[in-house]
């Protein structure tokens, strides 16, 4: 589970540079993870895009030429715990779903994910309702969801990052990575403890990433209409409901703070 945040002082609210530098070292921790996903996109366009080319509906062997390039990014990138490609249900040819996906163990050793994606066996078998796969779907857009229980691939509590895959204009699945949430918190909570006044990072479904506010845990919901269109739109901060929203310079996560 999350770790206790700690507490900081409400006295004063913190001075927007301030709040700006905190923002983009969140952004800069997860542009990282973001690399890692979009070489993975790279990867699985260019290997369907072959497939497509030869008149051919691909198979789910046409994706082990990504295996090294998973393998190496598992090694390269210190947050990511799992990364992949997640095809849309009826893509491939030989199975009706189907995941791409290597993650490390707790030895640190790399292994395939081999998930039940049986309906009549799993009852997580139907990932297309996931915020990690329905997001970037229906926005085209880049997505943080979570932290929530990951019982497809972990069992962790985890973030995940993901982006959409498109081939000739269509979508056919997303690239991801998984961050184990206790080691996010490791990444940003110094940051977030450098502000003078309790502050949490929100998805764009409400959901807290992280917190020093000991009224939003991790985990838990912020309800606001801004956090779906704010991390596109513009990088000064704004107010909606009674909250300081901060966008993360591109990065889908709003730093939140009350409003003065």
């Amino acid at each position: 589970m999350a770790s206790s945040p700690r507490l900081v002082s409400a006295a004063a609210a913190a001075p927007d540079e301030t709040v700006a530098d905190v923002a983009a070292g969140i952004r800069d921790a997860l542009e990282g993870v973001f690399d890692a996903v979009s070489r993975t996109c790279a990867d699985t366009q260019a290997l369907l895009g072959s497939v497509s080319a030869e008149g051919r509906r691909p198979v789910s062997a046409d994706l082990a030429p990504m295996r090294p390039g998973l393998h190496e990014r598992l090694g390269r990138y210190e947050l990511v715990s799992g990364i992949g490609f997640v095809a849309v249900p009826g893509l491939l040819a030989d199975v009706s779903a189907w995941l791409e996906w290597w993650q490390t163990d707790g030895n640190g050793h790399v292994r395939p994910l081999v998930p039940d994606l049986d309906p009549q066996h799993s009852a997580y078998s139907d990932y297309t309702h996931w915020d990690w796969f329905t997001l970037p779907r229906d926005t085209g857009r880049r997505a943080v969801a979570g932290p929530y229980v990951d019982y497809l691939c972990s069992d962790e509590y985890s973030l995940t990052l993901s982006a959409p895959v498109t081939v000739e204009g269509r979508f056919v699945g997303v690239a991801a990575a998984d961050v184990y949430l206790r080691n996010f918190e490791a990444a940003v909570l110094p940051l977030l403890q450098r502000l003078t006044i309790p502050a949490r990072l929100v998805n764009a479904r409400g959901r807290v990433a992280a917190s020093t506010d000991p009224h939003h845990l991790a985990g838990s919901l912020t309800k606001s209409a801004a956090f779906a269109t704010l991390p596109a739109g513009p990088q000064h901060s704004t107010v909606h409901d009674g909250l300081r929203l901060y966008p993360c310079d591109g990065v889908p996560l709003v730093l939140v703070t009350e409003a003065a």
